[in-house]
């Protein structure tokens, strides 16, 4: 399916969660020389199938040959096959600075906010704390170069990692430096410690200093069969099964810093929620107030609601249709919208969707949720 390039309607709009493809050999490259032989990279078996190298081991998770299709749209290019190489596949965009700002002026958007690719396949599998923080140091040097000429409109994001929040606190610190604007983390945790827990405020109080936005992004994760214990899935069902779980975790690392007071302890840290949808948000924080009023139960000084209204973003999809009669309610100035690009389940038709998905937003609310908002939470001027 050959994506097809429309201009989106509305002026000054950012992309809050789009991508890069990582080229085959940033980690060799941007590693420090210590770490060099351990580098994540893309290997090719006997078969003639590529395959991802963590820590000189092949990945258990991600399939021979899947490489070759995380760029690539359409049903008929999603099978794996020796021909299609990662390198070979990527979109328009994808890893070419000048390709992406062409697209961005095609599309009518200002700037798009960057994520990794092979950034969100490795850390499940990588328990070495301090390689682990190397991984995303190499990832983070390369994403601020990359997007460094681009004029401000390709927004840079440092990769953490919650295996050392002290490491991660001083590499925050240099990535901004550096020229990111904020920092995500994936939901899981190795250590089985919650996010919000006070072990990783070394983290939180650096981004609160900083006054740089801390996320939370979906990851490949440790859970090799996510409805384990409640189905039995047949093959056809894991995808579901997946992408349910993947939205399941976002949510639970969200409600544990507010229930364990880490937006207490840290009153302007800003906090969002990425690639997990947003018309739940409503919902549970209906669910979380009502649960906390019934129960008195509440160990922490604000409501749910209170909380996401002072501190959190949460960023939607453009196909979403009932979020956008939520918005208001929840609160205009919490959220942001993305296109994804250039992942396979990105919505090629995302301009319509999102010209539909603003169109019963007043004025000031569309203009918040379509750049306002990134603008002020990113600190882009």
């Amino acid at each position: 399916m050959a994506y097809e390039i429309k201009r989106f309607p509305y002026d000054g709009t950012i992309d809050a969660d789009g991508h890069v493809l990582e080229p085959a050999d940033l980690w060799e490259n941007y590693l420090s020389e210590k770490y060099v032989s351990r580098a994540m990279r893309i290997g090719v078996d006997d078969d003639g199938f590529e395959y991802l190298e963590i820590d000189g081991q092949p990945s258990r998770r991600s399939r021979k040959g899947s490489l070759g299709l995380l760029g690539a749209m359409g049903e008929e290019n999603q099978k794996p096959s020796p021909e299609r190489r990662y390198s070979d596949s990527m979109p328009f965009g994808a890893c070419d600075v000048a390709e992406r700002i062409s697209l961005l002026d095609q599309e009518n958007l200002e700037k798009s906010v960057l994520y990794p690719t092979l950034g969100l396949l490795w850390e499940w599998e990588l328990m070495d704390a301090e390689l682990s923080l190397a991984y995303c140091t190499a990832y983070n040097r390369w994403i601020a170069d990359f997007c460094r000429d681009s004029g401000g409109r390709l927004v840079p994001i440092a990769h953490l990692t919650l295996l050392d929040p002290q490491g991660s606190a001083a590499e925050l610190e240099r990535a901004v430096k550096d020229g990111c604007k904020g920092a995500w983390v994936n939901p899981f945790n190795h250590h089985r410690v919650p996010h919000g827990a006070p072990e990783h405020d070394v983290l939180y109080a650096k981004c609160q200093e900083l006054d740089v936005p801390i996320a939370i992004h979906p990851t490949f994760t440790p859970h090799d069969k996510p409805a384990e214990g409640i189905f039995d899935l047949p093959p056809q069902g894991v995808l579901y099964a997946s992408m349910m779980w993947l939205r399941s975790i976002v949510q639970q690392a969200f409600i544990s810093y507010i229930s364990m007071g880490t937006l207490d302890r840290f009153p302007t840290l800003k906090l969002g929620i990425l690639e997990a949808g947003s018309g739940w948000v409503g919902a549970m924080l209906d669910r979380l107030d009502a649960v906390d009023d019934a129960l008195h139960a509440r160990r922490v000084q604000l409501s749910a609601t209170e909380y996401f209204q002072r501190q959190c973003f949460v960023s939607g999809d453009p196909d979403e249709t009932v979020s956008p009669y939520t918005i208001d309610k929840v609160g205009a100035h919490c959220f942001m919208w993305a296109t994804d690009y250039p992942h396979p389940d990105h919505p090629h038709t995302w301009v319509d969707d999102l010209t539909a998905f603003v169109a019963p937003l007043s004025e000031d609310t569309r203009a918040k949720v379509l750049g306002d908002n990134v603008r002020r939470i990113y600190n882009l001027g």
